[in-house]
């Protein structure tokens, strides 16, 4: 995938922790086009690539909008944005990828938590401009940690947006079966925020009837997995022959690093796909976020950067 100098034309903070960066081409010219669900790899500064969601309008070719959390727990991502990235700078970014398209059904439920109102965001845009049916409920903190909150209460479709804050009244609590509303086949549900957001939302379709293909996620980061139980074993590069032996301390793609073999990485927490992998031979132990559970029950293919293995050797096609 190419990629692309963009110059920070503006940044904007728009909640408590929030800034967002709107993202141009130095010559002025247009960016690859994209769709509702989209993002970009950022070259943050000080090294590390991290994925943000486009969150404008997918009809605009002129710019890109990301919003990042200042997040506490940050592994150099989001606080090298909101500490060294000023308007003027000049960074690197992928083309547009989407692991979270927009299917156009009868009708739409959006469920944002925090951050996550990222690509949901460009989803209600798209949805307003094709006068579909749909409602965005968007669940934050507290009204000063919303953000896009005045812009969202100006759009053409505010009227299809609920907001509920974790400091408001019982009222405006988030109640999900009666955003979900009466379920069939043709009511699709898309959730991006937190962990704990995401599985609530999700058990809550579920429980109401909604099928997993009627289900849409789009993950920002895993939750820590315990490492007392792993183990070491084998991994064979099938075009050399090469074995080399993952401890239990190491990721593969950190096992292989050592011995000369690099994979390219991104998230490092098997959200984003950028490593995954065609398993030839042995059982995987899928630790990521990105494969449907049919995906990693094929057991042909898995995110090197976290997953590990259930057999002593797994035998990888690089």
């Amino acid at each position: 995938m190419t990629d692309i100098t963009v110059k920070v034309l503006r940044r904007t903070q728009e909640a408590q922790d929030i800034a967002s960066f709107e993202l141009v081409r130095p010559d002025g010219g247009p960016l690859p086009a994209f769709g509702a669900g989209s993002h970009i790899d950022v070259h943050v500064p000080g090294g590390p690539i991290r994925q943000y969601s486009l969150c404008n309008d997918d009809g605009e070719q002129h710019r890109y909008r990301i919003a990042v959390l200042r997040d506490a727990a940050s592994r150099g991502g989001s606080a090298g944005l909101h500490e060294r990235v000023r308007e003027g700078d000049v960074l690197t970014i992928s083309e547009p990828r989407n692991h979270f398209p927009l299917v156009h059904v009868r009708r739409t439920v959006l469920l944002a938590g925090g951050i996550g109102i990222t690509p949901l965001l460009c989803m209600a845009q798209r949805l307003a401009a094709i006068g579909a049916d749909f409602t965005l409920h968007y669940c934050t903190r507290s009204a000063a940690r919303t953000a896009f909150r005045e812009e969202i209460l100006r759009s053409p479709f505010a009227d299809r947006v609920q907001f509920h804050f974790d400091d408001g009244g019982p009222a405006q609590k988030l109640d999900l079966a009666a955003a979900l509303g009466p379920q069939d086949a043709d009511t699709h549900l898309y959730v991006c925020g937190p962990m704990g957001f995401i599985d609530f939302a999700v058990q809550g379709a579920r429980a109401a009837g909604f099928g997993p293909e009627q289900i849409h996620l789009e993950y920002f980061g895993a939750a820590p997995k315990a490492a007392e139980g792993d183990g070491a074993f084998d991994v064979r590069i099938a075009s050399s022959g090469q074995l080399v032996t993952v401890p239990a301390d190491k990721t593969v793609v950190q096992a292989l690093a050592a011995a000369g073999v690099e994979i390219l990485t991104s998230c490092e927490q098997g959200v984003c796909g950028t490593c995954l992998t065609r398993v030839l031979e042995g059982e995987c132990e899928h630790r990521d976020l990105y494969l449907t559970d049919e995906e990693k029950a094929r057991n042909d293919q898995f995110t090197p950067c976290c997953s590990r293995a259930r057999s002593p050797l797994l035998v990888l096609d690089l």
